[in-house]
């Protein structure tokens, strides 16, 4: 999976981009697990009291009972291969993430 931007009226909402594993389900349809697809993963409400008192809906027009707050499992990147070298990972910045964890201490 990755980042993306997915245009929804004047907003430009930070999406999930990924191919969903065969079977997941989302907005009523089958996936077949080949299909690429582009999804809002949704904000957390202003206060996170809602989420346990019924009152955060989330993007969806269903009755609260109704809603359904499962996400996607999404399948792993397929890997890139150049010529006949062994396939190659894609880079999913690790570096930034150690970064962020233990830069402090490495300064």
């Amino acid at each position: 999976t990755r980042e993306a931007q997915v245009q929804r009226g004047r907003d430009r909402l930070p999406s999930i981009l990924g191919t969903p594993a065969p079977g997941e389900v989302a907005n009523g349809e089958r996936l077949d697990g080949e299909t690429e697809v582009a999804t809002f993963p949704g904000d957390l409400p202003g206060n996170p009291e809602e989420l346990f008192n019924g009152g955060f809906r989330g993007l969806s027009s269903s009755d609260t009972e109704a809603v359904d707050y499962r996400f996607l499992r999404f399948r792993p990147p397929k890997l890139e291969r150049n010529g006949d070298a062994e396939p190659v990972l894609p880079h999913i910045r690790l570096d930034r993430a150690l970064q962020f964890l233990i830069g402090d201490k490495l300064q």
